[in-house]
């Protein structure tokens, strides 16, 4: 079996686990959420953790997989996951507007994107966004989204970081 699939998954105060024939929900304070279970797949919950496993040996990858996304879906209902982006540049501003959240990354216009459903976006300042959700895949797809607008230049490092990403500098061209 795989390394990864040995070690139980530790389920958090409030988190439930409903283990059906073609589906995995788990249910905590933050939310729901659902993942489709692979066939020959078992997950047996026994006194507060969950145990993968798998029947044959070919599916050793799927159940390790299988177990790093539902430990992450126990840490998502329970303490939830979020990523912080930071606005570099002169007149790069971000604000909300209701549940919209509105970028100046000057452009003619601004940019403006609305959150899907279980995502929560805040600006602490003008030049931060806190993006929060139970799912740690959508969390980091509307991450990348947001920065997909206007990506870190390796110039002078302006645009929209990842707080803790590096941009490696580039030296301008000398005539």
């Amino acid at each position: 079996m795989s390394r990864v699939a040995k070690k139980p998954v530790a389920l958090a105060k409030g988190v439930e686990i409903n283990v059906q024939a073609e589906s995995i929900a788990v249910k905590g304070p933050k939310g729901a959420l659902s993942l489709a279970k692979p066939a020959g797949i078992e997950i047996k919950v026994e006194d507060g953790h969950a145990h993968v496993s798998n029947e044959d040996a070919a599916l050793e990858p799927m159940a390790g997989t299988v177990r790093a996304i539902v430990a992450n879906m126990v840490h998502g209902v329970s303490t939830g996951f979020e990523r912080k982006l930071e606005l570099v540049g002169v007149g790069y501003r971000a604000a909300m507007q209701g549940k919209d959240l509105s970028l100046s990354l000057g452009f003619s216009h601004p940019v403006v994107f609305a959150p899907p459903a279980g995502i929560t976006i805040s600006t602490p300042t003008q030049t931060e966004i806190l993006v929060a959700g139970a799912d740690k895949q959508l969390v980091g797809e509307v991450a990348a989204k947001i920065r997909g607008y206007r990506p870190p230049e390796p110039y002078k490092g302006k645009g929209v970081k990842y707080s803790d990403e590096t941009i490696l500098r580039k030296e301008a061209k000398k005539a």
